[in-house]
């Protein structure tokens, strides 16, 4: 059943009970006053049914339904119905939940007039006070219906920035693993290509690596798209550090001499920092692959009391990369696509670190990242 489904059920259920239980309180009434009070007359039990059937419309037209309401309602009690009121109640409620307030003070102030109207001083002052409650509680519903509606929307504005941030974080994995592969792949051919006639044992090779970098690439990219799958198994482990000798093997097999090392003492890192600290040396070897034009690139991890700092330089001409300036990652976006340095740049900020990236003084390329090493 559908929410409008719903609450047309809701509100036929409720204005069958109010009819019902207006009925059968003016009929009983006789009985409860003796000869005092008089059965309804046929006119009277009309109006009965006809204000409750206005609650039928009540959530689409509040004020109009409370007017029709409160006619009929002040209409039976003139006629000598005794049980006229919670129809009344009913339309007031939902009048001022839907934000119909002044109608529903005025409503109030009309059926006061009307009801102490040849009525005592006593009478008067205590449905003055019944209606004053009867408004507090309302106003105190309505109050706690807006912080309700307002922590649902919170909650969903929520959820949809998580689910906005993981789809940023799918595309900037897709990202570092289509660029990293195909850098590698584009320069192995390239050789496979020049080498294919005069040395063909060379061109094996190349093509050799073409497929174990295809291969790789292929698990990661299931790995990724497997997030995307509610019930999929990551089909590859996590990226981390550990991994950063393959990482290197694969950037070694486009021609560039790749170093690891590491300062202090190794420990493990907490998941998010594990994996961004192994994607921004993925995105600085490929693009010391495809812009540097140099020969050899190191990878230093240093390990300090609460942070991790990550050094990836190159020996290449010290060329600014697309996404990013010689003023480093703040620049960003000044030229170029954006998805390089940018990219290290937003992962560093998600996790509290920084990215600093440009040329060094004496000639290549240096990105430098710091990334707090601990969890909590």
């Amino acid at each position: 059943m559908t929410t409008t489904a719903r609450q047309r059920a809701t509100d036929a259920a409720i204005a069958a009970l109010v009819i019902g239980v207006e009925l059968a309180g003016s009929l009983a009434a006789p009985r409860w006053h003796g000869a005092t009070a008089s059965r309804p007359g046929t006119f009277g039990i009309i109006l009965l049914v006809t204000g409750g059937l206005a609650l039928l419309a009540r959530r689409r037209y509040p004020g109009a339904v409370l007017a029709i309401v409160l006619g009929a309602t002040l209409g039976a009690v003139a006629l000598g119905v005794h049980f006229a009121w919670l129809a009344l109640i009913v339309a007031f409620f939902t009048a001022v939940l839907r934000g119909r307030r002044l109608a529903a003070i005025g409503s109030l102030l009309i059926g006061y007039g009307a009801s102490v109207w040849n009525t005592s001083a006593e009478s008067a002052l205590l449905l003055a006070a019944g209606l004053i409650t009867l408004l507090s509680v309302a106003e105190l519903t309505r109050a706690a219906s807006a912080r309700a509606a307002a922590d649902r929307r919170g909650r969903e504005e929520a959820a949809a920035r998580r689910a906005s941030d993981e789809r940023l974080a799918i595309a900037r994995d897709l990202h570092d693993v289509v660029a990293h592969s195909i850098s590698v792949i584009n320069v192995q051919s390239n050789t496979a290509l020049h080498l294919m006639d005069r040395q063909p044992d060379r061109a094996r090779e190349a093509l050799t690596a073409i497929r174990e970098v295809s291969g790789h690439a292929l698990t990661e990219l299931g790995s990724v798209l497997g997030a995307l799958r509610d019930t999929a198994a990551p089909l590859a482990p996590a990226p981390g550090v550990a991994r950063l000798d393959e990482l290197a093997a694969r950037a070694r097999s486009a021609g560039l001499a790749v170093s690891l090392a590491a300062e202090g003492p190794a420990r493990p890192l907490p998941a998010g920092v594990d994996a961004a600290a192994y994607r921004i040396v993925q995105e600085a070897l490929t693009n010391a692959v495809r812009h540097s034009g140099g020969h050899a690139a190191s990878v230093l991890l240093r390990y300090g009391d609460d942070d991790l700092v990550i050094e990836v330089s190159d020996d290449g001409g010290g060329t600014v990369w697309p996404g990013g300036g010689r003023g480093g990652a703040g620049a960003a976006g000044a030229a170029g696509s954006g998805n390089g340095l940018a990219g290290m740049a937003e992962r560093a900020r998600a996790l509290g670190g920084t990215v600093d990236a440009g040329p060094r003084p004496g000639g290549g390329f240096r990105v430098l990242a710091r990334l707090p090493g601990r969890s909590g």
